[in-house]
């Protein structure tokens, strides 16, 4: 009697197999003997299974069924659907031969009578060669490795095999710039998955009739493909591939066993760089991933594309770009170059679409050993990615600052100084800024942990005595974290503080307090002013110095933003020089053809002391 067998993997697949079996998929005629597949999805957090199959005419079923539910009402259903398509392709072909018959057609002879009576197939479950009872609950009856017999077809069972949830490639491709697709697997992992990227061999073919712009079928007579040689995920279009559109191959997998594979085209064909970019120089110093005791760190503030499409953007703040270059899909393209070249260990970016994050940067940082966590703030937030072989995330600790000011006993002091102001208060109690604290801890050496931090502070000119509050609130919450939750680990704190060297906000970080006198405390004019001296006790330096500008815009450039560094336990090996003058006003300003952002990235590589 067949009884349930243990959890071990009874088919296991080999990467060479799958290879081979995906070259052949396409093919008209499966080889002789060979068995079709039974894809069962059956997880223990859902009431029903999913099963998938081909039936011999062709159809394609997908049947749900309780887990619960007796192994052989789900064989009855089976039977009765292929009945019904054994029925639909015979009067298929009783149709085309009337239709034949009608043009003058002569009749095969000997073609039998097409209503002969057809018998409902007989449907069985075998695993290891042993009929399985029909009283076998579905969620114990579908094992991986069995074999469903459907009259004359036999299929073999692959339950829970590795497979995409979701698969897309940008619509927007380049030469010269990586192609990074969005993938979402379930029982997989896109390190142990299989890829092959093919190119257009005929982009001048004439479309088959009835068919526009968005005809993409694999199928299609117009479309014929040659491989590129590239078996990666990622793939990054030459200028001979200019015109023609791409197509991936993806088979999912987990390392040991791959699922059913997946072809997906380019909606365009890849079209031409805008040539020199203001990063391309700087990624010759970071070529290569740094070594252990090295953390290559970068902040940069991305623009947000809530920002960037604007009436007031294109006319007002950046009437010197190019309408093209400010639309996001060629944004995502020279931001995704300029990240991935960079080959850092922390990256910390402020303005962040939520769909920019997950669609875009998740998938092109992930393909180059990066794992990402995203805060939002109101229409964009903050994102740290993290290098997977140096690094782990124990914990985040994220606040906004209002909430945090308004209910967290370690502000009570500051909140008792502010409520003295209360114009002032009901200002800072307005904004939605948030602060993005990740603990990360090394994967070579477990005792050494780093806190990070990423932030973006309020962005009005006038806004200084904001910035100060926001900053205050930052510090002390860092200072929390680490100290008091994980005693002594040292500080990266990177963001775009909307501060230059010479306000109150970057003397309070270097020097450690603020007198009550300063003159940003009245940076909004007397009204709002709000006179208070504050201290931290944190030692802090701008690892990238003070550099002339971060940000450059037609009406205004200045340094904004920074990578502050804990003295105590870190120092700077190396800055990363920024673009020259010349590159970064070669299109008047920021952003341009050239360049993805109206800010300019930071990299430097720090040491642990």
């Amino acid at each position: 009697m067949w009884r349930l067998p243990s959890t071990r993997a009874v088919l296991r697949g080999v990467r060479t197999a799958v290879e081979q079996r995906s070259r052949t998929e396409a093919a008209p005629e499966k080889a002789a003997g060979a068995m079709e597949r039974a894809v069962v999805r059956c997880v223990p957090s859902e009431p029903k299974l999913s099963l998938s199959f081909a039936l011999a005419d062709g159809s394609h079923k997908n049947m749900q069924r309780d887990q619960s539910e007796p192994l052989g009402r789900a064989l009855s259903r089976i039977a009765t659907n292929a009945l019904k398509g054994h029925a639909k392709a015979a009067a298929a072909r009783k149709n085309r031969k009337n239709r034949s018959n009608a043009s003058g057609g002569a009749a095969c002879a000997g073609s039998g009578s097409e209503t002969a009576a057809i018998c409902e197939p007989v449907v069985k479950l075998y695993y290891r060669e042993e009929a399985v009872a029909e009283d076998v609950l579905n969620v114990d009856a579908w094992q991986d490795g069995a074999v469903l017999q459907i009259g004359d077809v036999k299929y073999k069972v692959e339950r829970n095999p590795p497979a995409f949830t979701e698969l897309q490639l940008p619509r927007y491709i380049m030469a010269g710039f990586p192609v990074c697709p969005k993938l979402t697997l379930e029982f997989g992992d896109p390190s142990g998955s299989l890829y092959r990227w093919y190119k257009e061999a005929n982009p001048g073919a004439a479309e088959p009739e009835g068919s526009g712009p968005s005809s993409l079928s694999p199928s299609s007579p117009s479309s014929t493909w040659t491989e590129t040689g590239v078996n990666e995920r990622v793939y990054i279009p030459s200028n001979a591939d200019i015109g023609l559109r791409l197509k991936l191959h993806c088979t999912p997998g987990n390392g040991q066993r791959f699922g059913p594979s997946r072809e997906l085209e380019s909606v365009c064909p890849v079209e031409a760089g805008p040539g020199t970019c203001t990063f391309d120089h700087r990624h010759l110093y970071t070529k290569k991933v740094t070594e252990d005791a090295l953390i290559r760190t970068v902040s940069y503030n991305i623009l947000a594309d809530t920002y960037a499409q604007t009436e007031f953007s294109r006319t007002v703040l950046y009437p010197y770009c190019a309408p093209y270059a400010l639309e996001l899909d060629y944004r995502q393209n020279l931001i995704q170059k300029e990240l991935t070249g960079y080959n850092a260990d922390l990256i910390c970016l402020q303005e962040v679409d939520r769909a920019v994050f997950s669609d875009s940067l998740v998938p092109a940082l992930e393909a180059f050993g990066l794992e990402g966590v995203f805060r939002i703030k109101q229409h964009e937030g903050l994102a740290t990615f993290y290098r997977k072989s140096k690094f782990n995330l124990l914990s985040q600790h994220d606040i906004s600052f209002q909430e945090a000011l308004e209910s967290d006993p370690l502000h009570k002091e500051l909140l008792q100084k502010l409520v003295l102001y209360p114009l002032a208060q009901e200002r800072v109690l307005q904004r939605s800024s948030v602060l993005q604290v990740s603990v990360l801890q090394s994967t070579k050496e477990s005792s050494k942990k780093i806190c990070v931090a990423n932030t973006h502070l309020y962005w009005h000119p006038k806004g200084g005595y904001i910035r100060l509050i926001q900053m205050a609130v930052a510090l002390a919450h860092i200072r929390h974290v680490s100290c008091d939750l994980y005693p002594g680990i040292p500080v990266i704190f990177c963001g775009d503080f909307n501060s230059t060297p010479s306000t109150g906000m970057y003397h309070f970080v270097i020097t450690g307090n603020i007198p009550e006198d300063h003159e940003d405390w009245a940076s909004n004019g007397e009204e709002e002013r709000c006179n208070m001296s504050l201290t931290h006790f944190f030692k802090l330096k701008s690892a990238c110095g003070e550099p002339a500008y971060t940000n450059y815009v037609g009406g205004f450039h200045g340094c904004l933003d920074y990578i502050f560094i804990d003295l105590h336990a870190l120092e700077v090996e190396q800055v990363i020089p920024l673009p020259s003058h010349e590159e970064v006003t070669t299109h008047q300003a920021l952003p341009s053809v050239s360049h993805p952002s109206d800010h300019i990235a930071l990299v430097c590589d720090l040491k642990w002391k």
